[in-house]
């Protein structure tokens, strides 16, 4: 995994950089502001993006519009962003466009080690990592929400396919179904977990985050 580092921090920057190393992952750059990673993406062209959140010069959005600006330079690129703490508008923008190879931490987790590696891979491999706070801002529930339990089994597989990124044609030739039977079980997922059209958050999104909340749970 070649992996470009975006974080202002010194010491995060370069303990992220020895941490990774240490894991026999190949950092090809380390990077202090937006300017020097857009121009690390487009030299190294690594598979993985770690960026934080707020860089110079204003330290505000910054990383977040820099991170959607990669991922429009290189497709494909996974990105895990890191933020002090949650932003939930910083989120919802960098989530618009889907969440396949993206993920969304606090810098908190980074010392919990495993777990900020496992978020690492999972965006690495396709799939999506948002951190658990940032899930319950986006999904504003205060109440335990058994909405899944209204899933048929076929409906949890495209759900659970929708989560690592799937778009609807690969989700109907995993399933051996056709592209029409698939809009037909989202549009029923939609319903089920009580996303209307008119929500803030994208639909396709909110029904990941709410199937990431639940610890990806699927019974049949």
């Amino acid at each position: 995994m070649r992996i470009v580092i975006a974080e202002d921090d010194p010491l995060l920057r370069e303990g992220l950089a020895l941490l990774l190393r240490a894991e026999a992952l190949d950092v090809v750059a380390t990077t202090a502001d937006p300017d020097s990673f857009l121009q690390a993406v487009d030299i190294h062209r690594p598979d993985t993006a770690i960026v934080d959140v707020r860089m110079p010069p204003t330290h505000t959005d910054e990383g977040i519009r820099a991170a959607v600006e990669a991922r429009r330079r290189q497709p494909g690129l996974a990105v895990l962003v890191l933020s002090a703490y949650v932003e939930q508008a910083f989120a919802t923008d960098l989530l618009a466009h889907g969440s396949a190879r993206l993920g969304y931490m606090l810098k908190e987790r980074v010392g919990r080690v495993q777990e900020f590696l496992s978020a690492l891979h999972r965006v690495a491999d396709g799939g999506t990592a948002i951190d658990p706070e940032v899930v319950a801002q986006l999904l504003t529930r205060t109440r335990p929400d058994n909405r899944l339990e209204r899933l048929s089994p076929r409906e949890r597989d495209v759900l659970a396919l929708m989560a690592e990124g799937l778009g609807n044609a690969a989700i109907a030739e995993r399933l051996f179904v056709t592209d029409g039977a698939v809009h037909k079980h989202i549009r029923n997922i939609f319903a089920k977990l009580d996303l209307a059209p008119t929500d803030r958050t994208d639909r396709r999104v909110a029904a990941v985050l709410h199937y990431l909340e639940s610890g990806g749970q699927h019974k049949a």
